[in-house]
């Protein structure tokens, strides 16, 4: 089992041709734990779901989808919510509402032990970063790295309003915990603006000893990076008609996870250290041919194995 952690709320998405909303559940980590789900692992969210009407919505989203909420804690505050506005080439853009929201309040006593199959732990987004919770799922996070695989998403989102070097001492404390780090071109350049994204992205591996360092970089393919290897693994982008890119960064991190684990990896944190250039091309493969799928559906909707695997083995690479 893959063990996710963090915000389930409700994306406004915009309707072509009307100025009208459509509310869809979404979320970095509940998109990422649908999108395991899908791939066909056992996904279990941890997360604080609120008992008004868009948190009941985000509960059946979930059960539906086979996501495992026997960690969920039913919360009393309302759920958050972003309104998602997407430019010409469906882009997105994130406006949020999440004062006294039920995402960010976490005490320590809602936050178990991982039950003994969990294979990762996958934290990540605005969860990682917002107090008053941050602070205590770190801490959670940190007592279990030793014995469970544990993945960090960046994420940034800049338009929440946060302080740079906030948000930026946030991810540098997380990253000393995460043995595979996940951030986008976009993450690099708020954080380290002006900066050659991969040398940010080598610096960030080097520093966090990192056993892997995942950089996204959207139409233009990725990049893994781990302080063990000569030089950077990376693959090309994926031609694909874009709906929107809501829930790409999420399906490629679920993907990355699944593939990980299909090839062993995931057995522990010793394991995932013996990771070679070669098993990263192929995680790498896998998850861009998921990512580009979830830009082919609106909202997060992303792809089951079997389509990515047929895609991957049907597509032509961008570049």
């Amino acid at each position: 089992m893959i063990l996710v952690c963090g915000e389930a709320l409700v994306d406004l998405v915009p309707q072509p041709g009307a100025d009208l909303w459509r509310a869809l559940p979404g979320g970095g980590p509940a998109n990422t734990a649908v999108a395991l789900a899908r791939l066909g692992g056992r996904a279990a969210l941890l997360c604080r779901l609120s008992g008004d009407a868009f948190g009941r919505r985000i509960r059946a989203h979930l059960v539906e989808r086979g996501v495992d909420l026997g960690m969920a804690v039913a919360a009393d505050e309302p759920s958050t919510v972003a309104v998602v506005g997407l430019d010409e080439h469906g882009a997105a853009e994130y406006s949020f509402y999440l004062d006294g929201t039920a995402d960010w309040g976490w005490s320590p006593r809602e936050l178990p032990e991982p039950p003994g199959k969990t294979r990762a732990i996958h934290v990540g987004s605005l969860a990682a970063v917002l107090e008053p919770g941050a602070g205590h799922l770190l801490a959670w996070a940190r007592a279990h790295r030793e014995r469970t695989v544990l993945a960090y998403d960046v994420n940034a989102r800049p338009a929440v309003g946060l302080d740079r070097s906030a948000v930026a001492a946030w991810a540098a404390r997380w990253m000393d915990a995460a043995h595979v780090v996940k951030a986008s071109e976009e993450d690099l350049a708020w954080l380290e603006p002006g900066r050659d994204p991969v040398a940010v992205a080598e610096g960030w591996a080097d520093r966090h000893g990192l056993d892997l360092l995942l950089l996204t970089r959207g139409g233009d393919g990725a990049v893994a990076l781990s302080p063990r290897w000569s030089d950077p693994v990376s693959v090309q982008g994926v031609r694909v008609p874009v709906r929107d890119t809501v829930g790409a960064g999420d399906a490629f991190g679920a993907a990355v996870l699944a593939r990980l684990s299909d090839l062993g990896y995931l057995a522990g944190p010793g394991v995932l250290a013996t990771l070679v250039p070669g098993a990263a091309r192929e995680v790498l493969e896998f998850a861009a041919a998921a990512a580009a799928l979830a830009c082919t559906t609106e909202g997060a909707d992303p792809p089951d194995r079997d389509r990515v695997e047929r895609f991957r083995h049907g597509t032509h690479r961008a570049g």
